[in-house]
């Protein structure tokens, strides 16, 4: 490998305050070979002021005129992307220095077979620093596509892809409204083997407010299309289905809406009758739905509960 261009996709919209960090964290990379792909989608703050106080050539910047959503800016970027390599960085998190190098070293030694090389990161909130993802994995490299099925723990910001894949598998799905990286993920895990770098290459900042992470809806739309769209790779795995149809039902009794939450209780207890949660939950759920709402706050205040 002869020092390879990486293509670094960089959406943002309305975060001037922190967009510099962000930026600063790729251009002070000790991999030098990439270009700075910058998508404002339509902000309405002084973003364009921010970039262009940088000067520095590699960096591109596009300014869509009305605003079109992080996967739309992602597509728009890799569409743009010169080089062989595409990495994804967000506007609010920090690439720590050697994180290009390390993953561009290690694509060196690896068959065309690996697409994805992606890493573990620091997760900052409310002056906490937790490691992700959890040691727990059973498998976090080559094939993990029955893994990612079950969860998303490869975080976009992290990876460094072959731009080759985005032509086998296509874009991100600019229709979800939430996980679109989770999907796309999925989609790669089914023709691709993933590397795993077991240390952490990014500092990911947790954004409590004006987030897309705090909409319910969203969480819950995003995850009825995912678990349909996947949903005969589900069912191979046992108990995941029914799993889900018990989250998506939790998801809705956490917003009150008790009608759609009884069906997806019901969804949920009919692929696994006889399991001792479904047994204990069903008379709560049928004729007190407000005390397991109640007790669903309780359980994910308390971190000496797992949840249901």
């Amino acid at each position: 490998m002869n020092n390879p261009l990486v293509s670094v996709i960089l959406p943002t919209y309305n975060r001037a305050l922190l967009l510099p960090r962000a930026i600063k964290s790729v251009l002070n990379q000790t991999y030098k070979n990439f270009e700075l792909i910058i998508i404002d989608d339509n902000s309405t703050d002084n973003t364009k002021k921010i970039v262009d106080g940088f000067k520095d050539k590699r960096i591109k910047y596009i300014r869509y005129k009305v605003n079109k959503g992080a996967a739309a800016s992602r597509n728009t970027g890799i569409k743009l992307a010169k080089g062989e390599y595409i990495a994804f960085q967000d506007s609010d998190d920090e690439w720590l220095p050697e994180k290009l190098e390390k993953q561009m070293k290690v694509f060196e030694n690896l068959s065309s077979k690996y697409g994805v090389i992606y890493s573990a990161y620091w997760r900052l909130s409310n002056g906490r620093k937790k490691y992700l993802p959890f040691f727990n994995l059973n498998k976090r490299e080559e094939d993990i596509h029955k893994n990612l099925l079950g969860a998303c723990f490869v975080a976009m910001v992290t990876i460094v892809c072959r731009k080759e894949c985005f032509k086998k598998v296509g874009f991100f799905d600019e229709k979800l409204p939430r996980h679109e990286d989770w999907e796309l993920a999925i989609r790669l895990s089914k023709k691709y083997l993933f590397k795993y770098i077991n240390e952490p290459l990014t500092n990911v900042y947790h954004q409590s407010k004006n987030s897309i992470s705090s909409n319910a809806d969203a969480l819950i739309k995003s995850t009825e299309m995912i678990v349909e769209k996947y949903k005969e790779d589900i069912k191979k795995e046992q108990g995941l289905l029914s799993e889900y149809y018990f989250t998506i039902g939790n998801m809705f009794f956490a917003k009150e809406d008790f009608e759609n939450g009884k069906r997806y209780f019901i969804k949920a207890k009919t692929l696994n009758p006889l399991t001792i949660r479904f047994l204990i939950c069903a008379p709560i759920i049928i004729f007190v739905p407000r005390l397991y709402v109640k007790l669903l706050l309780f359980i994910r205040r308390n971190k000496n509960f797992k949840n249901l």
